[in-house]
């Protein structure tokens, strides 16, 4: 499912226009990337944590080469799936 297919999806569930949906679709992933971004947590109960991690410095290899390089230490996001979330994937349909 790409966004355009999502946006749909939402419009058909909560009875708004596409343009609407569109809207609330771009409103909720610029509010999780700027909470996210200032390193805070977005938490969306059975569906699962959005946050920031710090992933250490590390030594690399240059794919070309072979030759050995340092790749700093950074700051990425991460999303952890609720128990809900989990389950509902989980779950085999019969």
């Amino acid at each position: 499912m790409n966004k355009g297919e999502l946006i749909e999806a939402l419009a058909a569930k909560s009875e708004l226009s596409k343009a609407a949906a569109g809207r609330t679709l771009d409103a909720l992933i610029e509010i999780i990337t700027a909470k996210v971004a200032k390193k805070e947590d977005v938490q969306l109960i059975g569906f699962g944590t959005f946050k920031a991690a710090k992933r250490s410095a590390r030594t690399g290899k240059n794919p070309r080469t072979g030759e050995a390089l340092k790749i700093a230490a950074t700051t990425v996001p991460k999303f952890t799936p609720g128990a809900a979330f989990k389950a509902a994937v989980a779950k085999k349909k019969k």
